[in-house]
């Protein structure tokens, strides 16, 4: 940046570094994406083509940031953690928040066409919005990330059955939310299945458990040490003995190489997978330590 006497207006920025050693979690929702999702014709309660552009577009997140190693997406939002030791742009939010939004919406528009029919085009671009949290300890990011599966399934059961009593049912938008209005969860499952044969717990997990977005550890060691895919492995094959080794044991005998040390892994590389699992249970977090070392 150029040294002038005009220099002094950067004195009037707000040191905005996050603090040391928490988790750091970005938030991004889509802003108006009800008429969004209209104007492009999204299908109710699902659009499967929708979901798995904002998955795509929170791999390329995660292309773009290696420290950016949990993302979990529902309908039109996604958050992603980042590592507590990370120091991308020294940790200054403002920074942080307007990399990760621009890079999901940028991408999410580039991607577009590969997941959209033909028909769907663009109409206007999506926006979205962002804010960073910071989580102190391992309990409060796990309580985070349980919030949101939480809030998943209430959602999505609740515009399942909307749209079931809307679509299916004849009822107005109006009828069905009194209809719904004071039910509970197996209230809803029981209207699903009673009145239209739709069994909840057999839909797609994608639509029930959201999607959440890692990379994957083994890829990472095997991209490492140069170690081939188990699938792409050759046969093995029993060489006959050397007949010299048979009269003398010590024949040829070289010391062993001492194996080489595995790093740690910390969840910036492999590769980026795209999963629909369980959040609520420990059973996530403990398969991956690493997450949250």
């Amino acid at each position: 940046m150029a040294n002038s006497r005009f220099k002094y207006v950067r004195n009037f920025e707000l040191a905005d570094n996050l603090l040391p050693s928490t988790y750091l979690v970005v938030r991004i929702d889509g802003k108006g994406f009800h008429r969004f999702s209209d104007a492009h014709s999204f299908a109710k309660p699902n659009d499967k083509a929708a979901l798995d552009l904002m998955d795509r577009a929170a791999k390329r997140v995660f292309e773009e940031v290696p420290d950016v190693v949990v993302g979990f997406g529902e309908s039109d939002e996604y958050s992603f953690l980042i590592r507590k030791d990370s120091s991308l742009f020294s940790r200054r939010e403002s920074k942080i928040v307007t990399l990760i939004v621009s890079c999901f919406t940028s991408a999410y528009v580039f991607y577009w066409p590969q997941y959209m029919p033909p028909e769907r085009i663009l109409q206007y671009p999506p926006i979205f919005d962002g804010r960073i949290v910071q989580y102190p300890s391992t309990s409060q990011v796990k309580d985070y990330f349980r919030w949101r599966a939480v809030d998943t399934h209430i959602n999505n059961l609740y515009n399942t059955t909307f749209w079931a009593l809307v679509l299916q049912g004849g009822q107005t938008t109006t009828e069905a939310n009194q209809t719904l209005s004071g039910t509970v969860s197996g209230d809803k499952n029981e209207i699903l299945f009673k009145k239209f044969g739709i069994n909840y717990s057999t839909l797609p997990e994608q639509f029930r458990r959201g999607s959440t977005v890692v990379r994957s550890a083994v890829e990472a060691v095997n991209e490492t040490f140069g170690i081939p895919a188990t699938a792409n492995a050759e046969p093995s094959v029993t060489e006959p003995e050397d007949p010299r080794k048979i009269a003398n044991p010590l024949f040829g005998h070289k010391q062993k190489k001492k194996p080489r040390a595995i790093p740690p892994y910390d969840g910036t590389t492999g590769e980026i997978v795209v999963l629909h699992v369980d959040m609520v249970k420990d059973d996530f977090w403990d398969q991956r330590p690493w997450l949250l070392a």
